[in-house]
């Protein structure tokens, strides 16, 4: 029974160990958050459902909708990789190698950044953005998440919930169908982005606010993001967007939203080619 007592100790201190030492801060919030999955490998895996997607996508072929879209990302690139220097995150923040895309889809209303800025834009939302700053709100909400490194942590929380604290190397070996299938929920790896798991209440606060601050130090007036969240709650009471379904509306976020502007407009100066 001691032994078995000790061993149960040592586990929790194993454990305990492998959280403390995968914690850390989110930019901007400061909030501590748990990461089990290294950068080095939430690059490879964002790279890779990337390059899936892209493959098995049908490409826009719309000179306006692509040169809007390379417009936005570009100013907004620009704006990420100044901030992270500004603020000194290059340790913490893993260098941006950014690419863009539109797919045509007029259906699908959605839009996506994975790790590395991987960035895509589904046709289907141009309309609901309808110019440059409404797709600049899209845009630097999808970039706040993985500056914040949301997806690693949600798939951080199912290794936890699943294996009991342990790296993705470790869990792809010892599981690796069932580790395959947390990537799917935690990145939509090897399928349509539709089926991601939905970001929680806090991680999309964080990606709110920190966009905001994005978008306003990229020249784009902060306070269209209002614009644009009462378009896409309007569209709400038909059939749900994919981008609703992991980017749910609230009353309170958009109140939120507004509470944040003051500090976000601190930021922003207005660029003469702002659309």
């Amino acid at each position: 029974m001691k032994k078995s007592f000790i061993a149960a100790l040592s586990l929790i201190a194993i454990v305990s160990l492998t959280i403390f030492s995968g914690c850390q801060q989110v930019p901007l919030t400061g909030r501590q958050q748990l990461l089990l999955v290294s950068d080095a490998d939430a690059l490879a895996i964002g790279k890779q459902q990337y390059d899936d997607t892209i493959s098995k996508s049908k490409l826009s072929m719309d000179p306006a909708a692509k040169a809007m879209t390379l417009r936005v990302g570009t100013r907004l690139a620009n704006a990420v990789d100044t901030f992270i220097k500004d603020n000194k995150l290059g340790s913490s923040v893993p260098a941006f190698n950014w690419e863009f895309n539109v797919i045509d889809d007029p259906k699908t209303v959605n839009a996506f950044c994975l790790p590395g800025g991987k960035i895509a834009v589904y046709t289907g939302i141009l309309p609901v953005a309808k110019n440059d700053s409404g797709l600049a709100v899209v845009l630097a909400h999808e970039i706040a998440h993985a500056v914040a490194k949301h997806g690693a942590e949600r798939l951080s929380q199912l290794l936890l919930a699943n294996y009991g604290s342990v790296t993705l190397a470790d869990a792809m070996k010892s599981e690796p169908k069932q580790t395959q299938d947390l990537l799917t929920l935690a990145y939509g790896v090897g399928a349509n982005v539709g089926i991601l798991l939905p970001y929680n209440r806090l991680q999309e606060s964080e990606a709110d606010h920190i966009g905001l601050i994005l978008m306003a130090r990229a020249g784009y007036d902060p306070r269209e993001a209002l614009s644009f969240w009462q378009r896409m709650e309007a569209i709400e009471s038909g059939s749900t967007p994919e981008f609703l379904s992991t980017h749910p509306i609230t009353s309170e976020r958009i109140a939120a939203i507004q509470n944040e502007l003051p500090e976000a407009l601190k930021y922003y100066k207005p660029v003469k080619d702002t659309k």
